[in-house]
């Protein structure tokens, strides 16, 4: 049956950035559907705990906390010790954390700026390279980056962001080549508007016409169980050969 092919358990599955929104989607998601589960957080660790709580109580499978920085030069290398020291093995990594800071370009500094290529890309480069050797010696694995519509449709205050995360996608594509046929597939799901605590922050005001190229045809917005089944297709059995991928979860607003 194909639900078999959803089928984690025995899995466990890593997701950077989990103790809320996209992250938190598809953590609940991984576990219901069998796997257990590595949560990460930067700040907030009362919110975490209480993510961890809902899984261990609603799916009854492990789950573990692990804090990082990702804007340190050494928040990867810290990380990776602390997963492999409280957890070891890792089959899935879904990498969702990121910086957004919405800016007018004019505003913004090179610490600004790079505080954006620490966390977003530079740290997605190395825990991919972290990780995936132990998924290439068992022959199997997924990884999952989280990169943004911004991709093709950048905002205007959120520069570096969509920069970034275009970036973001070349590596996964170039990765995804080169462990294609060590049964590891790399994939970026790039998400539209959802529904999460990011879209309250406050936004400078730009052009009209811009603005209304970020709006959906149907004019609703995500949620983020609605990236969680994407997520879940890709790494599962279900989504086996598809690699290399960059897969829209915007309601249309990429058209």
């Amino acid at each position: 049956m194909f639900s078999e092919k959803l089928n984690l358990t025995g899995k466990t599955a890593l997701i950077t950035g989990s103790s809320q929104g996209i992250g938190e989607g598809i953590a609940h998601t991984f576990a219901e559907f069998g796997a257990n589960i590595v949560l990460h957080y930067l700040g907030g660790k009362e919110g975490a705990e209480k993510v961890r709580s809902e899984i261990k109580e609603q799916y009854k499978v492990d789950a573990h906390l692990i804090q990082a920085d990702f804007t340190e030069e050494d928040g990867v290398d810290k990380f990776y010790e602390s997963v492999l020291n409280k957890v070891g093995q890792i089959d899935i990594l879904v990498i969702n954390a990121s910086v957004q800071m919405a800016k007018d370009w004019n505003d913004f500094t090179p610490s600004d700026f790079d505080e954006h290529i620490q966390a977003n890309f530079k740290s997605t480069f190395f825990l991919m390279q972290r990780f995936a050797p132990a998924m290439v010696e068992r022959h199997w694995g997924r990884i999952v980056t989280i990169g943004s519509v911004q991709q093709i449709k950048p905002h205007p205050a959120m520069i570096a962001y969509a920069a970034t995360k275009s970036a973001v996608l070349n590596l996964v594509q170039n990765i995804a080549m080169q462990l294609a046929d060590k049964g590891v597939t790399v994939n970026n799901l790039a998400p539209g508007v959802i529904n999460t605590p990011r879209i309250e922050e406050e936004v400078p005001e730009a052009d009209e016409r811009i603005l209304q190229r970020m709006h959906t045809p149907s004019g609703k917005i995500g949620e983020p169980e609605d990236c969680a089944g994407m997520a879940l297709f890709l790494c599962s059995e279900a989504g086996k050969f598809i690699t290399g991928q960059n897969i829209f979860v915007d309601g249309g607003m990429s058209l």
